[in-house]
Parts: structure tokens; C-alpha cells; sequence
């Protein structure tokens, strides 16, 4: 192997560990409340995730950042106060005949589409007026007011998009990415195993039709499923607390999952302010899900935000947890997950907990979303005891 092509091996590698993820788009027209879904499993070396709002475009918006990014100039998944939401999956079997210094983009263009987009049309516009090359190599998933759902696939020079809402495209109504393009060279690319693990996963929500936003949060961004083994490590309760472990390297959350996010667009001709954010902010297996609205103020809970390059406390707390699971700090041992501390028959371990104090959550907020009238007192006093309630909760059941 020659020099050249085993630094573009290694970066590649390298790459596929860091910026994995696995998404997910429902049209409208399939979901049970005839709202569009767009789900990211966001993987990452920058574990340290928070939300923050903006006003530095035409259009308010919310966007997941990483903690380290004071200005947000990059965005990983968000939403703007026109109900246009945007998240994407890094793609690596695209740009292989033309690749350019000009790259990794992706953040910069989700920034770019929340500040200034409300449709599809909106962004295909954008895409069509980017500089080329664009320094894309991303499939975006994109939901708007007006009942649009589609993922675009892009690389430097062009883009294709797939509809959601045509049923030649997506004939059950989802599409899923993970970070290979079907624009792209087959059998290159990374997250097959995971990709197959989503489709089993979709295929079962589907048939049961059970695209809710409980669904999303419990089973899809928590899963244990692995396609390949064809076992789901989920179903696993060993009865010892700490010493069971599971290679969880090719589960779709891994010891790379930064965060998760479900956001929930409305239906067409409904007020955008409806949009619904549901924010896992840091590790999906220990953290728990908070919604988020947009408010005429940009409210958000003190937990999923701080100032600066200061760290969410929400992200502190989950993150902490995350070293319980994976002790094994030499060589391969972080992809070693300690299945018994995650759930176990002795004391249900984390996950128990977890699910505790999420159901609660869960709870309250169906009561808000059910509101025909919303109002920001509304949410602003939610978002005070979600703060209250998962700090004292946290410090209880984990001992932070």
C-alpha cells in the first residue's frame, strides 16, 4: 500500500468513528398525528453537545452545537420559527473522483439553510446557488411547514434529492441514512450493519404504526439492536451489576453517540410555532429526552445550555454515567460497553432510572402538546421544573 492511499485509509477510519450517524426521515403521510419526523443519532468526537438559539439570520432559530463552538458556526441539527428543520449523516462513498481541499462543510450549510430557508424549495435554491465545489459529502434530512420531507444527497458539485411523500421513493413513508449515499459507489461507505439494524427497527414501527415521538426516543435512539448478530442486546439483563461486557462498536449508539435528536414538524397549514425539538443532549443511554419550543424570547432549559464554551449540565451528568459503561479507557476497550451497569435484574442499573425520571418528562410535555393554545408562560414554566426536577433527580438515583 503506498503512502498516499494508506493516509486516505486511515483518515477514512478514523472518520467513519467520528462522524457516524444514523438518521431518519417519516413523511407526514404515514405518522399517526400527520406530522413529519426527521431523527439524527448523532456520532461524533465532540461529545460535548449543548442547544442554543439564534437571531443571526433572516429567521429565528434553535441548533444543536457543539460545547467548544462559542459563535455556533456550525450546526448539527435544528429547527427555525418557520418550521423548517434540517439534520444530516456524513456520506463516504462520494467526491472519491473528485475530492478537493474544500470540505466539511456540513455544519456551515445547516447554519446557512436555518437562517435563511422555509421550504424545500428554499433550500434546493440554496444548494443550486452554492459556490462549487461546495464541500459537501452529506445526505440531509429536511422537513417543512408546508408537509415537505426529503433527504438530500449531496457531494462538491450537485445534489439528488429523495421524497419522502412519493411513494415510488419511500413506499412505506421513511427513509434512512447512515453514512454511505445511494448517489454514491456501492459497497463503499460505512454503517451498512447499522443501516440494517434501522430498516429492522423502521419495518417494525411500521407494521405496528408506531412512529411516535416514544418510539423514536426509547426504542430507535436507544437501541441495542444489532442486525448482524441478529440479536437485541436491548432484551439482555444479566444479573450482575458491573463486569457483562458487549462489543457495541457497530450498535446504532456506540461509544461515539454524542446525542440524539427527534424533531417533530407540524401539518400543513398549522401554526410552525408547534414544531416540537426533542433534544437528547450528550449520550443517548444517559441522558434523558427534554422538548423544546420556540419562544418569542428563545427560552430554553438551563440544563441543555451554556454560555460561551462552557459545557450543558445535562451533557456533565450524562457524560459522567458514560464512564460507568465504558471503564475500559486502553486500546479497543471504549468500544466495550458494561451491558450489566446499563440494565441488569439485581437493581435495573442506570437505565432504570433513566427511564424513571424520562417517563415523567414524557408525560408533561403530552399534556403541552396537546395545548391548542401554547403560550410562552407555558413553556418557559415547564422548561423551570424540567431544570429543577432532572438536577435533583440526577444527584439522587446517580450520586453526581
Amino acid at each position: 500500500m503506498n503512502k498516499k492511499l494508506s493516509t486516505t485509509f486511515i483518515f477514512l477510519l478514523i472518520a467513519c468513528q467520528i462522524f457516524a450517524c444514523t438518521t431518519a426521515i417519516v413523511s407526514g403521510k404515514y405518522t399517526k398525528d400527520g406530522k413529519p419526523v426527521i431523527w439524527k443519532l448523532r456520532d461524533t468526537e465532540s461529545f460535548q453537545n449543548k442547544l442554543k438559539y439564534f437571531t443571526d439570520g433572516k429567521i429565528p432559530y434553535i441548533g444543536l452545537i457543539n460545547s467548544d463552538d462559542a459563535n455556533g458556526d456550525a450546526i448539527w441539527g435544528g429547527y427555525n420559527s418557520a418550521g423548517f428543520a434540517i439534520m444530516n449523516s456524513a456520506s463516504f462513498n462520494t467526491n472519491l473522483d473528485n475530492p478537493t481541499k474544500f470540505t466539511d462543510q456540513e455544519g456551515a450549510v445547516m447554519k446557512l439553510a436555518l437562517q435563511n430557508c422555509k421550504t424545500l424549495e428554499d433550500f434546493e435554491e440554496m444548494l443550486n446557488n452554492l459556490p462549487r465545489p461546495m464541500g459537501l459529502n452529506a445526505n440531509f434530512g429536511v422537513i417543512d411547514a408546508k408537509g415537505g420531507c426529503a433527504y438530500y444527497e449531496t457531494d462538491n458539485n450537485k445534489f439528488v434529492k429523495f421524497d419522502a411523500n412519493d411513494a415510488s421513493v419511500a413506499p412505506n413513508g421513511y427513509i434512512i441514512r447512515t453514512n454511505f449515499s445511494y448517489t454514491g459507489k456501492k459497497d463503499i461507505g460505512y454503517g451498512f450493519i447499522r443501516n440494517q439494524s434501522a430498516v429492522e427497527l423502521f419495518n417494525e414501527a411500521d407494521a405496528e404504526g408506531n412512529f411516535s415521538t416514544n418510539n423514536f426516543i426509547k426504542n430507535f435512539s436507544r437501541t441495542l439492536h444489532h442486525s448482524l448478530l441478529k440479536t437485541d442486546f436491548s432484551t439482555v439483563y444479566p444479573n450482575v451489576t458491573k463486569g457483562h461486557f458487549v462489543n457495541s462498536g457497530d450498535f446504532i449508539v456506540r461509544h461515539g453517540s454524542a446525542s440524539s435528536i427527534i424533531i417533530k414538524g407540524v401539518k400543513k397549514n398549522e401554526n410552525p410555532n408547534n414544531t416540537c425539538f426533542w433534544s437528547m443532549i450528550s449520550f443517548p443511554l444517559t441522558t434523558v429526552a427534554i422538548p423544546v419550543w420556540m419562544t418569542k424570547n428563545g427560552d430554553l432549559p438551563n440544563i441543555t445550555i451554556a454560555e460561551g464554551k462552557k459545557n450543558a449540565q445535562l451533557a456533565e451528568y450524562a457524560l459522567a454515567l458514560k464512564d460507568r459503561l465504558y471503564p475500559i479507557k486502553r486500546s479497543s476497550g471504549y468500544k466495550y460497553m458494561d451491558l450489566s451497569a446499563y440494565q441488569n435484574t439485581v437493581n435495573g442499573g442506570i437505565k432504570h432510572n433513566i427511564d424513571r425520571i424520562e417517563d415523567e418528562i414524557l408525560l408533561k410535555a403530552s399534556i403541552l402538546e396537546k395545548s391548542q393554545k401554547l403560550t410562552d408562560k407555558d413553556i418557559v414554566a415547564f422548561y423551570n421544573w424540567v431544570d429543577t426536577y432532572v438536577e435533583k433527580e440526577y444527584k439522587a438515583c446517580f450520586n453526581l
